[in-house]
């Protein structure tokens, strides 16, 4: 499980919604439910995206691949 930090702004069409850790992860709702839906969702794309761009980045070389966590 992850914790990041979201952040929703109420604007006159709904709520816009961000994740401060992770650039680009940003989406909207007409609801707050919605903009919280739809921004796990981003949450999900982003790190499918970064996850294959670091496996593009890497192939081809000698790495350690392992799992970190930290408290950060």
């Amino acid at each position: 499980m992850m914790e990041f930090t979201a952040i929703f702004e109420q604007v006159p069409e709904g709520y816009i919604a961000f994740v401060e850790e992770l650039p680009g992860t940003n989406t909207q709702g007409a609801t707050l439910e919605e903009a919280r839906n739809n921004l796990r969702e981003a949450i999900e794309l982003v790190l499918e995206a970064n996850r294959a761009l670091a496996e593009e980045s890497i192939r081809g070389h000698t790495v350690l691949k392992e799992r970190f966590t930290t408290t950060a």
